[in-house]
């Protein structure tokens, strides 16, 4: 198949590019190239046959139309967003005019070319969205496809309504349409701005470790080179106007969490002081929603996916490519806000 990918250059998204080209799927990487893109992280298939790059905002209709008209993709897979939370507070618009206007933007491309393709059977919109959109759960409980929508943040919202935008161009003009809902990822290429790429930098670098209120919080973690499984799995064999939650079944406290990178750290570069030592509990979030957890019985009995990576595999891989990849990081930490605490104007 020929893929769009918007927003390839980005974490979840290069990792969905590099799995596409590796299974030989022709992609076009769709990237603006914003502040938490980087080309390094598709590098491994930049010379591929398979792989083109546009360098457009999915907030140019004009742009969207033709990259559509000049590709031809058989499928549409929407990851491209802004997708910080706490950056979503400090400046909400960006989130409004790329989420929700730039979903649009791509309903109403991807619209004009089906049509003029003469509404192909096998054309397919898949758009990429998060669990923070059912809002926040207690102590028991897991999220389903049917659970309502209760989103808590500026970036939740703005991924809901996107999300509510896609349903309805599905239902109205027929486009066909699938939806995914993923917990928390983690993994290579991950933004140093994200909670376990800030632990293994700041740790390494001998700075404290920021903790969020008391480290309570709860989120299930899945590793995200499963998740682009998933994904891709979905785009080919999904059921049309069906949504899908991906979660890792690892759910665990941020605190649990940091430890556990703490202790990995202690083995693989070991220093005087165990680096447990570094943590900071700090102001919490505004509004920072107490747990998430995916139920997957959907994905996992109609289309036979299950994660195969458990956390503590998934974060053993992961400080190690960031021990292997400083060349990968260090520039980045010179990016706008990475490094700064950010969302506390609320």
């Amino acid at each position: 198949m020929k893929l769009l990918v918007t927003g390839g250059a980005g974490f979840i998204g290069s990792a969905v590019v590099r799995l596409a080209v590796a299974r030989g799927h022709e992609v076009v990487n769709l990237d603006a190239l914003t502040y938490a893109a980087c080309l390094e992280n598709v590098a491994s298939v930049a010379s591929s046959k398979l792989y083109r790059f546009e360098q457009a905002d999915i907030r140019d209709r004009a742009a969207l139309d033709r990259i559509f008209f000049d590709h031809k993709p058989d499928a549409a897979m929407h990851l491209a967003a802004e997708s910080h939370v706490d950056r979503s507070i400090d400046g909400p618009g960006d989130f409004i005019l790329t989420n929700v206007n730039g979903t649009y933007n791509m309903l109403e491309a991807a619209r004009a070319y089906w049509t003029a393709q003469g509404r192909p059977t096998g054309f397919r919109f898949h758009h990429i969205s998060t669990d923070e959109v059912f809002g926040s759960l207690g102590d028991t409980g897991r999220f389903t496809e049917d659970t309502p929508y209760d989103p808590r943040s500026p970036y939740s919202a703005s991924k809901a309504a996107s999300d509510h935008l896609v349903r309805a161009w599905g239902e109205t003009y027929g486009l066909p349409v699938v939806l995914t809902n993923c917990s928390n990822n983690y993994g290579p290429f991950h933004f140093p701005e994200k909670l376990i790429p800030v632990v293994i930098l700041n740790a390494l670098q001998g700075k404290p470790i920021p903790v969020y209120g008391a480290g309570e919080n709860v989120r299930d973690w899945l590793y995200v080179e499963d998740h682009a499984d998933a994904l891709l799995l979905v785009m080919e064999k999904g059921r049309l106007g069906r949504s899908y939650n991906i979660g890792g079944e690892n759910e665990r406290r941020n605190i649990d969490l940091v430890r556990t990178i703490c202790a990995i750290l202690d083995r693989k570069r070991p220093k005087a002081a165990p680096y447990a030592d570094q943590i900071t509990f700090v102001t919490d979030r505004p509004g920072h929603d107490a747990r998430y957890a995916i139920d997957p019985t959907r994905i996992r009995e109609e289309l036979g996916w299950r994660p195969s990576v458990t956390v503590e595999e998934g974060l053993e891989r992961t400080v190690q490519w960031y021990l292997d990849n400083e060349a990968w990081w260090r520039p980045l930490q010179a990016r706008a806000g990475v490094g700064v605490r950010l969302g506390v104007t609320a």
